[in-house]
């Protein structure tokens, strides 16, 4: 796979990978702008801009709009993270001109038409009112929010009530000018597409965007309540507990043996020592896993089980444990090999397909990796030893500052 970078006259650059074999074309476009770069009172309004670029532009109107991509078969979609702004297509090549043209005009000519602002914000409403039944949502929400305190970090990417309520078509046009520019995009594009082509038509859909980008950068943040338990009564024969304290940066010199060592620990679902220990031996929960969540002005370890009510207090005791341990005594040489052997063999399976290829080019772009991280990266797994592993956890591992959010109505006797 040979990825080329291309650069346009008005000095955006994109990464192409060519592949003729099928007519399709898959373009990823992100913007180092998200809900933490929003106007304090406006939460939600990047997620709302989301929904609304793709509700008419220029001379055609929403419906017009849409039927345009449904005719040419064409998936267009927009999406809105706490650090990203985000723009997908997918299309024949055939129809790829076209697709290009519509995405120009949604970021450059958008209407934000009355009648379609306020159909989508219902739409976001009722998700939101629907979302206060879901104890993953609810667990995640009280979470992040004690554990950034004022930082825009502890805001919902998708708002509050009152916050959608007043965005108006002025504040979307105004962070979008503010926000979406050409030095603080990323491009990626897989298919069916010449260097030439492709050069073309990203001058004619991007060119038209701000030079530069007007939003604020959130500070760094620091992680509160380290070692706070917070119980959010519901009524469910389960509790969902969400656990994590602050974690690694992605380009911390320790970030790839961290990542193997989560792996061992919870990465893996069924053969990880939480599913091991928690799970299968014990019957303790239904799904226990840990990840890392690199963000661009935070860094956390987390991780999220679902047990029955009365074993609430026994399920965490056992996370804790595990974490314990994993800190104490590092992994085996075992579970090492296996965890490379996994993370390596499966890391092709990312690439098998354009979509996939797309998406992890992306990801690539965002983090800052590098072109050729590809072609580094099972080396880098592969370097890894249980010394490495060992440290990782030392530093970043413990569990008395776990910040844990329980929903549901857990009995937590024998939990520390």
């Amino acid at each position: 796979m040979e990825i080329q970078r291309i650069a346009t006259p008005s000095g955006i650059e994109a990464w192409l990978v060519e592949d003729h074999r099928l007519p399709i074309v898959f373009v990823e476009i992100f913007w180092r702008a998200g809900s933490s770069s929003e106007t304090d009172g406006l939460d939600g309004l990047a997620y709302m801009l989301s929904g609304m670029l793709d509700e008419g532009a220029g001379d055609i109107d929403s419906e017009a709009f849409q039927k345009r991509l449904a005719d040419l078969n064409i998936d267009l979609e927009f999406n809105a993270s706490k650090d990203f702004f985000s723009a997908r297509i997918k299309t024949l090549e055939e129809n790829l001109d076209e697709a290009i043209e519509l995405l120009a005009l949604a970021l450059t000519r958008p209407r934000f038409d009355e009648e379609a602002l306020e159909r989508v914000r219902a739409q976001i409403l009722a998700s939101l009112k629907q979302s206060l039944q879901n104890p993953e949502i609810i667990a995640s929400r009280a979470w992040f929010a004690a554990a950034f305190a004022d930082h825009p970090y502890a805001r919902t990417t998708r708002g509050t009530a009152e916050t959608v309520q007043a965005i108006q078509a002025d504040d979307l046009r105004d962070w979008m000018s503010r926000a979406l520019a050409r030095d603080n995009i990323g491009v990626t594009v897989v298919g069916d597409v010449t260097p030439e082509r492709l050069e073309q038509l990203l001058e004619k859909a991007l060119a038209g965007l701000p030079q530069k980008a007007k939003v604020a950068t959130p500070e760094a943040a620091a992680f509160q309540a380290p070692g706070h338990v917070e119980v959010i009564e519901y009524p469910n024969p389960q509790s969902l507990i969400q656990f994590g304290h602050d974690g690694i940066t992605r380009d911390d010199p320790d970030f790839i043996a961290a990542y193997v060592m989560n792996h061992v620990l919870g990465g893996s679902v069924l053969v990880s020592r939480l599913g091991e220990e928690v799970r299968e031996k014990r019957g303790l929960a239904y799904s226990v896993y840990s990840y890392l969540y690199p963000l661009d002005h935070a860094s956390l370890f987390a991780g999220s089980l679902a047990t029955e009510n009365a074993r609430a207090g026994e399920a965490l005791k056992q996370v804790r444990l595990e974490l314990a341990r994993m800190q104490k005594e590092g992994v085996s040489q075992k579970e090492l090999d296996d965890a490379k052997a996994y993370l390596v063999g499966s890391y092709p399976l990312r690439f098998d397909s354009n979509e996939k290829i797309a998406l992890q080019l992306s990801y690539i772009q965002r983090e800052e990796l590098g072109i050729d991280y590809i072609d580094r990266r099972n080396a880098l797994i592969e370097s890894v030893t249980r010394d490495d592993v060992f440290r990782a956890a030392q530093r970043l591992l413990d569990p008395e500052k776990l910040l844990v959010v329980i929903v549901g109505e857990p009995e937590l006797s024998g939990a520390p």
